[in-house]
Protein backbone atom coordinates (compact mmCIF):
# COMPACT_ATOMS: atom_id res chain seq x y z
CA UNK A 1 0.00 0.00 0.00
CA UNK A 2 1.31 3.24 -1.19
CA UNK A 3 -0.01 6.90 -0.01
CA UNK A 4 0.35 9.81 -1.31
CA UNK A 5 -0.09 13.35 0.62
CA UNK A 6 -0.20 15.88 -1.98
CA UNK A 7 -0.49 19.52 -0.97
CA UNK A 8 -0.64 22.91 -3.12
CA UNK A 9 1.57 25.45 -1.98
CA UNK A 10 -0.44 28.19 0.23
CA UNK A 11 -1.91 31.32 -1.16
CA UNK A 12 1.52 33.44 -2.56
CA UNK A 13 1.56 37.42 -3.26
CA UNK A 14 2.03 39.41 -6.51
CA UNK A 15 2.96 42.07 -4.64
CA UNK A 16 6.96 41.62 -5.64
CA UNK A 17 8.77 42.27 -8.22
CA UNK A 18 10.16 39.02 -9.18
CA UNK A 19 9.63 36.23 -11.16
CA UNK A 20 7.48 33.45 -10.84
CA UNK A 21 9.91 30.85 -9.29
CA UNK A 22 10.57 33.01 -6.55
CA UNK A 23 7.07 34.56 -5.50
CA UNK A 24 6.78 34.31 -2.15
CA UNK A 25 3.79 33.90 0.37
CA UNK A 26 1.48 36.21 1.65
CA UNK A 27 -0.03 36.82 4.95
CA UNK A 28 -2.73 34.65 4.59
CA UNK A 29 -0.89 32.11 2.64
CA UNK A 30 1.29 31.54 5.83
CA UNK A 31 -1.46 31.46 8.15
CA UNK A 32 -3.56 28.60 6.29
CA UNK A 33 -0.36 26.65 5.78
CA UNK A 34 0.51 26.79 9.91
CA UNK A 35 -3.43 25.87 10.20
CA UNK A 36 -3.58 23.39 7.72
CA UNK A 37 -0.23 22.01 8.99
CA UNK A 38 -1.22 21.74 12.63
CA UNK A 39 -4.54 20.12 11.92
CA UNK A 40 -2.69 17.55 9.87
CA UNK A 41 -0.49 16.78 13.20
CA UNK A 42 -4.40 14.91 14.04
CA UNK A 43 -3.65 12.55 11.22
CA UNK A 44 -0.93 11.39 12.93
CA UNK A 45 0.70 10.50 9.44
CA UNK A 46 4.08 10.78 9.07
CA UNK A 47 5.92 11.04 6.05
CA UNK A 48 8.85 8.48 4.70
CA UNK A 49 10.06 11.31 2.45
CA UNK A 50 8.83 15.11 1.55
CA UNK A 51 9.32 16.16 -2.17
CA UNK A 52 8.36 19.82 -2.92
CA UNK A 53 8.88 22.17 -5.73
CA UNK A 54 11.82 24.46 -5.40
CA UNK A 55 9.91 27.27 -5.86
CA UNK A 56 9.92 29.95 -2.61
CA UNK A 57 6.00 29.45 -2.16
CA UNK A 58 6.44 25.72 -2.36
CA UNK A 59 9.18 25.47 -0.75
CA UNK A 60 8.13 27.87 2.19
CA UNK A 61 4.25 26.16 2.12
CA UNK A 62 6.35 22.82 2.99
CA UNK A 63 9.35 24.61 5.72
CA UNK A 64 6.33 25.08 7.95
CA UNK A 65 4.46 21.74 7.81
CA UNK A 66 8.07 20.36 7.99
CA UNK A 67 8.62 22.80 10.96
CA UNK A 68 5.43 21.70 12.74
CA UNK A 69 5.17 18.05 12.04
CA UNK A 70 8.84 17.57 13.05
CA UNK A 71 10.22 16.10 10.03
CA UNK A 72 13.67 14.89 10.29
CA UNK A 73 15.93 17.01 7.28
CA UNK A 74 16.76 13.65 5.70
CA UNK A 75 13.44 12.98 4.55
CA UNK A 76 13.12 16.37 2.71
CA UNK A 77 13.98 16.78 -1.12
CA UNK A 78 13.90 20.12 -3.11
CA UNK A 79 13.37 18.88 -6.54
CA UNK A 80 12.57 21.57 -9.83
CA UNK A 81 10.93 18.99 -11.85
CA UNK A 82 8.25 19.29 -9.05
CA UNK A 83 7.87 22.91 -10.52
CA UNK A 84 5.33 21.73 -13.09
CA UNK A 85 1.99 23.15 -14.23
CA UNK A 86 0.96 20.18 -16.33
CA UNK A 87 1.47 17.29 -14.22
CA UNK A 88 3.59 14.79 -16.49
CA UNK A 89 6.88 16.07 -14.39
CA UNK A 90 4.73 15.73 -11.18
CA UNK A 91 3.71 12.32 -12.07
CA UNK A 92 6.95 11.30 -13.30
CA UNK A 93 8.93 11.94 -10.16
CA UNK A 94 6.41 10.36 -7.83
CA UNK A 95 6.26 7.43 -10.19
CA UNK A 96 10.51 7.53 -9.54
CA UNK A 97 10.13 7.27 -5.60
CA UNK A 98 11.79 4.21 -3.79
CA UNK A 99 9.66 1.04 -3.28
CA UNK A 100 11.00 1.47 -0.03
CA UNK A 101 8.97 4.84 0.40
CA UNK A 102 5.32 4.05 1.94
CA UNK A 103 4.06 7.23 2.73
CA UNK A 104 4.97 10.22 0.28
CA UNK A 105 4.08 13.50 0.97
CA UNK A 106 4.79 16.01 -2.52
CA UNK A 107 3.89 20.29 -2.47
CA UNK A 108 3.79 21.22 -5.78
CA UNK A 109 1.68 23.71 -8.14
CA UNK A 110 -1.43 24.42 -9.59
CA UNK A 111 -2.52 22.89 -12.58
CA UNK A 112 -0.50 19.73 -12.08
CA UNK A 113 -2.04 19.07 -8.23
CA UNK A 114 -5.68 18.94 -9.33
CA UNK A 115 -4.49 16.99 -12.71
CA UNK A 116 -2.99 14.74 -11.05
CA UNK A 117 -5.90 13.91 -8.00
CA UNK A 118 -8.35 14.04 -10.74
CA UNK A 119 -6.27 11.42 -13.10
CA UNK A 120 -5.00 9.08 -10.23
CA UNK A 121 -7.85 9.61 -7.69
CA UNK A 122 -11.79 8.27 -7.34
CA UNK A 123 -13.49 11.77 -6.34
CA UNK A 124 -13.01 14.73 -8.87
CA UNK A 125 -11.76 17.57 -7.55
CA UNK A 126 -12.84 21.26 -9.44
CA UNK A 127 -10.04 22.69 -8.04
CA UNK A 128 -7.34 21.91 -5.40
CA UNK A 129 -7.37 24.79 -3.85
CA UNK A 130 -4.24 26.97 -2.02
CA UNK A 131 -2.54 25.11 0.85
CA UNK A 132 -5.44 21.90 -0.22
CA UNK A 133 -3.85 18.94 1.32
CA UNK A 134 -5.00 15.68 -1.13
CA UNK A 135 -4.34 12.12 0.67
CA UNK A 136 -4.79 9.05 -2.24
CA UNK A 137 -4.18 5.55 -1.76
CA UNK A 138 -3.03 2.95 -4.12
CA UNK A 139 -3.38 -0.85 -3.36
CA UNK A 140 0.04 -1.03 -5.42
CA UNK A 141 3.74 -1.85 -3.61
CA UNK A 142 5.68 -0.04 -6.45
CA UNK A 143 4.89 3.75 -7.10
CA UNK A 144 5.76 3.15 -10.58
CA UNK A 145 2.81 0.54 -10.64
CA UNK A 146 -0.14 3.48 -9.74
CA UNK A 147 -2.95 4.25 -11.85
CA UNK A 148 -6.65 4.72 -9.58
CA UNK A 149 -6.24 5.42 -6.29
CA UNK A 150 -8.55 6.08 -3.34
CA UNK A 151 -8.73 9.50 -2.94
CA UNK A 152 -9.23 9.18 1.13
CA UNK A 153 -8.92 12.87 2.47
CA UNK A 154 -9.46 16.38 1.59
CA UNK A 155 -8.25 19.20 3.26
CA UNK A 156 -8.90 22.97 2.50
CA UNK A 157 -7.73 26.04 4.67
CA UNK A 158 -11.31 27.23 4.53
CA UNK A 159 -13.05 24.30 5.96
CA UNK A 160 -10.47 25.02 9.28
CA UNK A 161 -12.04 28.67 9.83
Amino acid sequence: MKKLILIRHAKSSWKHDVIDHERPLNKRGLEDANLVSNHFQDYLLLPDLVISSDAIRAKTTAEIFISNLEIPSEKIQYNHEVYDFSGELLTRVIKSCSKAVNTLMVFGHNHAITAFVNQFGDKFIDNVATCGVVIINFNVNDWEAIKNGDTITIIYPKDLK
